[in-house]
């Protein structure tokens, strides 16, 4: 499994980047991704290595569906910017970010209130603060913007006794905004804190960072909640396995988070993974021997990612095929 590394940039700053970088590897089931981002350390980066390693080794579990349902990615634009972002993914629903660092609650609230007025009031709003609120800020901020229908808010709070005290606050209130958990959920030692804590309504699970499809798939039983699939923010190669993820699930209540694509200005596949009338189809990739030249990291960041590979690989010695790796 020869490993490519590439660097694109992306068309807007995101979760704090403007360049998305990883390793392709190619093994006998086909391509898969392992981009884990930089800030992670190798214990954590592991559960995405054996992500990609079962992507190119295995094939994908049964689908249920053709095609999954997305949600527009709305990064923390000016109003007018979160606006036109929705109205041209054609999506019905859309995820707007908010409590970004240096923004206001009134910034969060504008760019809310602008992606409402393109989707409609039958349009859906889920709102994600990937735990920049504490639990008073959290409970402001979920009743100033409660008016405008949010679906749910994820990772409003960083820990699971926030979220489920913020849960109770709510409903003492008469706030019906369900709580969704996503680093609640794949950063956490225990995963099932969540459930057994009472600290969310909906379980947001991404491939990568949980260890594969086939783990995501055993945790969502266990959970007993609804899902929502969404991605860390991959090339196609990536997404397919989010896709992969959200075909196989038994219920899919919810649009996924796989929308993310249209945040990269390149890809590496001839036809990259984009939403159609937002949804995305469960079919294969075929990866472009150009785009590859083209999106190649340089060599310092190509020798920094095959570094951390060594590192990482090493600690999974109960998959034969890092020995390919190092």
């Amino acid at each position: 499994m020869r490993p490519h590394v590439f660097d694109i940039p992306l068309t807007t700053r995101f979760r704090g980047i403007t360049r998305r970088q990883g390793i392709l590897l190619e093994g006998p089931r086909g391509w898969a991704e392992w981009s884990p981002f930089p800030e992670y350390d190798d214990i954590e980066s592991a559960s995405w290595l054996c992500a990609a390693l079962e992507a190119a080794t295995t094939d994908w579990p049964r689908a249920l569906r053709d095609e999954v349902p997305v949600n527009a990615i709305v990064p923390a634009l000016p109003p007018a910017a979160a606006a036109a972002r929705v109205r041209a993914s054609g999506c019905s629903t859309a995820k707007v970010k908010v409590a970004e660092r240096g923004e206001t609650l009134e910034d969060d609230i504008a760019r809310v209130a602008a992606v409402r007025e393109v989707l409609g009031k039958d349009g859906r709003i889920r709102v994600d603060a990937n735990g920049g609120w504490d639990l008073q800020q959290a409970a402001t901020a979920i009743a100033e913007l409660a008016p405008f229908g949010l679906e749910y808010a994820e990772q409003p709070c960083q820990d699971v006794e926030s979220l489920a005290a913020l849960r109770r606050v709510l409903s003492a209130r008469g706030i019906a905004v369900p709580i969704a958990a996503d680093e609640s959920i794949r950063r956490a030692g225990d995963p099932l804190r969540v459930r057994d804590a009472g600290a969310a309504d909906i379980a947001i699970l991404k491939v990568q960072p949980l260890g594969g499809v086939r783990r995501c798939l055993e945790l969502a039983e266990v959970l007993g909640m609804p899902v929502v699939v969404s991605s860390a923010l991959e090339t196609s190669v990536g997404l397919r396995a989010g896709v992969a993820l959200a075909a196989a699930l038994p219920s899919l209540d919810h649009a996924c988070g796989l929308e993310t694509g249209s945040l990269l200005l390149d890809d590496v596949t001839t036809v990259p993974l984009r939403a159609r009338h937002g949804r995305l189809p469960v079919e294969d990739f075929v990866v472009d021997p150009e785009a590859l030249l083209r999106t190649r990291a340089d060599d310092d960041v190509a020798l920094w990612w095959l570094e951390r590979l060594r590192r990482v690989a090493a600690l999974l010695p109960q998959w034969p095929s890092t020995k390919d790796l190092t």
